[in-house]
């Protein structure tokens, strides 16, 4: 038995290492492909290494793969000593991955060289691919590798981080290009911060529902019967009336939170009921099967 649990523990580690260097690579061609496609054609400098690599290639014509592998390799060894030899690793493969796509992919005929195209969506892209190399656990090297060291030495979110280390980039940028394609450039950091987080948030239609009523019972049965979903119940004290109450809290899914709203609404027109977004879900019901006994 003891045998057959180790067995399983190994497996799904190994699974869980494959699933994240998975996401790695794909994570890092959307990046690349963010930059042949959409920021070395509109010429935004859109921070980081990269943003770095189409000055230089504005001014000398330098490869941009080879310039970004060359100025990654002092990086990764930062990141080396700075996020232990796991994460390295995986930054390793980010490391190469992004500019050999690059290099791949440098005749590719689909670009865009409108600023504003290429700043939203090319935030967008960048963003996505950024996020989900995060997700698993890795980096593209550059000033990615910065912002995660940033995120574990001050707890700000990797967006966040990502927007202050590429800042100092696009100012910078204005020596060589106008201000006005400086202006698209930090446009294009800021969606690609807010993507990144997306991603790893991992935003969905989920709903957490707070109800705070004195028909608690009566409450509960509709959550139940209604939408086949569990609760919590606590304890509360109103605080214009001072009597005991009881607030119960609830996840649904979208459609099941619009049917309990509407229940709610006929049946229990009193209670208080709040409903925030939830961004992402742990658990029996949603990361795992709903009822016990099922196979996973």
């Amino acid at each position: 038995m003891e045998r057959n649990v180790a067995s399983m523990s190994i497996v799904n580690k190994l699974n869980k290492t494959v699933k994240e260097y998975i996401y790695i690579i794909f994570g890092a061609s959307l990046v690349a492909l963010s930059y042949n496609i959409f920021l070395l054609p509109a010429k935004l400098a859109a921070g980081g290494i990269s943003g770095i690599s189409t000055i230089l290639f504005e001014l000398y014509e330098l490869s941009p793969a080879l310039t970004q592998f060359i100025i990654n390799l002092p990086i990764f060894i930062i990141g080396w000593f700075a996020l232990g030899k796991d994460f390295s690793g995986k930054t390793l493969v980010g490391t190469f991955w992004v500019p050999f796509i690059i290099w791949l992919s440098e005749d590719i005929p689909l670009t865009v060289t409108n600023p504003i195209l290429g700043a939203i969506y090319g935030g967008i892209v960048l963003g996505v691919g950024l996020g989900i190399v995060y997700k698993g656990n890795g980096s593209t090297g550059g000033t990615a590798a910065i912002a995660q060291v940033v995120k574990k030495f001050t707890g700000i979110s990797s967006g966040y981080s990502q927007l202050i280390v590429d800042g100092i980039v696009v100012i910078g940028s204005i020596i060589v290009f106008n201000l006005e394609l400086t202006l698209f450039a930090l446009m294009t950091i800021y969606i690609c911060s807010k993507a990144i987080d997306v991603v790893q948030l991992r935003t969905s239609s989920s709903k957490l529902i707070l109800i705070i009523s004195e028909e608690e019972e009566k409450i509960q049965s509709i959550i139940r019967d209604g939408i086949d979903r569990g609760l919590t119940k606590v304890r509360s004290v109103g605080g214009y009336s001072n009597k005991d109450k009881t607030m119960i809290l609830c996840v649904a899914e979208q459609q099941e939170a619009v049917y309990l709203r509407k229940v709610l609404q006929q049946d229990e027109p009193n209670s208080f009921v709040v409903f925030i977004n939830a961004s992402e879900i742990l658990g029996r019901g949603f990361s795992l099967d709903k009822y016990y006994g099922q196979k996973l």
